[in-house]
């Protein structure tokens, strides 16, 4: 793990739930307030808790105990059971939830794979979560053929040339400025890289979160970069389509200069609009 996020590990607690032959890791950090829910946040594919390393401490400060789990088959986590996909994730999650929080509802936050994961964690037990903050979710059937092209990158043996995909796939999917992609992002993509146990994934291609916000009764929001690479030109009907789809849904923020990976590129602007959410 890149020694930039050292300080973040250094302040964690650690706790672990069953998932498959062994455990889902938790990450938690900040102190639980009389009256304020838990802060859960799933992080994309082929990533890890890492993925919300710049908004950490800003979250922390404005008083929220966070609960950030590596997903069943990221990062420090074992597989789960069955599948491949994000609807395996759910009874892991569920089950993970309810033994480390007990009934409480929590706040949930999504990003990317994480936020079609937090979709259909909800849409099958709605009383584990009192709101939901979509961030950059795919799965809503508003575009009609992938926007970007990722490389692969398993079948090269020499390290730069791994490296030289991993910079092309960011600059691609994740970030909108190149010059974000040298230095911590490259570094933690890499890491999470090489930690993903979850191949053959395809819902994330579907309209399956789309067709998942009418079972879910809470307020929901939606957060995206303004360039993010998944919706590009189709933004105005993504808003309409998560209108149609939610039967709470409170609207879409769109964060400026920003792509994919919005909570990393705009750190500040995300932490206001996710704050903003989180107190509407």
């Amino acid at each position: 793990m890149p020694g930039a996020v050292q300080p973040l590990i250094d302040r964690a607690r650690q706790r672990t739930t069953p998932c498959g032959s062994g455990e889902l890791v938790w990450h938690v950090w900040g102190t639980a307030q009389p009256g304020v829910a838990p802060l859960v946040m799933l992080h994309g594919g082929s990533g890890s808790w890492t993925h919300w390393v710049r908004n950490i401490d800003a979250l922390v400060a404005a008083g929220r105990e966070l609960w950030l789990p590596d997903l069943p088959g990221f990062g420090a986590s074992a597989p789960p059971p069955l599948g491949t996909d994000a609807d395996a994730l759910v009874e892991p999650l569920r089950a993970g939830l309810q033994a480390l929080l007990g009934e409480q509802p929590v706040d949930l936050v999504g990003f990317s794979f994480g936020g079609l994961t937090a979709g259909l964690l909800l849409a099958a037990h709605p009383a584990l979560a009192q709101r939901l903050v979509l961030v950059g979710a795919p799965a809503m059937g508003v575009v009609p053929q992938r926007q970007f092209e990722l490389k692969a990158w398993r079948h090269l043996e020499d390290p730069e040339a791994q490296r030289a995909v991993h910079r092309h796939n960011l600059a691609a999917l994740m970030l909108y400025d190149p010059q974000q992609i040298e230095g911590l992002a490259l570094d933690l993509h890499v890491a999470n890289m090489h930690q993903d146990r979850m191949p053959g994934r395809r819902l994330a291609g579907t309209d399956i979160l789309a067709r998942s916000l009418p079972r879910i009764p809470c307020p929901v929001h939606a957060i995206y970069g303004r360039y993010d690479a998944v919706y590009l030109d189709y933004m105005e009907p993504l808003a309409t389509a998560y209108a149609a789809a939610a039967p709470d849904f409170r609207g879409m923020t769109l964060i400026e200069e920003a792509g994919h990976w919005v909570q990393f590129e705009q750190a500040r602007a995300f932490n206001a609009a996710l704050l903003a959410a989180l107190g509407d």
